[in-house]
């Protein structure tokens, strides 16, 4: 496999689990958060916050395999990793590239 083949499927799998995670941060707070405190159905944040517990931690290991790998400098993992915890931040992943 070549070099560019290599950096085009990290960054193309970087970005994918990115918004995987970033779908998962929406329902936990839109959907799962307003079934907790509004309807008293706390088992949907335990689902949700797992899931997207689990896509966090595989989303900070693309960033630290993008860093690994010489495709993202500091600046750019701090970059995306505040994209992160931003609702919708996610989405915006490729402007760091």
């Amino acid at each position: 496999m070549s070099t560019t083949t290599k950096d085009d499927s990290r960054i193309k799998q970087f970005l994918n689990v990115g918004k995987i995670e970033g779908y998962s941060y929406l329902v936990l707070l839109f959907i799962a958060m307003p079934l907790k405190y509004g309807f008293n159905l706390p088992e949907a944040v335990k689902i949700v916050g797992l899931l997207h517990g689990v896509l966090f931690v595989a989303f900070m290991y693309q960033i630290l395999m993008m860093l690994i790998e010489k495709q993202f400098n500091f600046m750019g993992a701090v970059k995306a990793f505040l994209l992160s915890i931003v609702p919708f931040g996610t989405f915006y992943l490729r402007k760091v590239l």
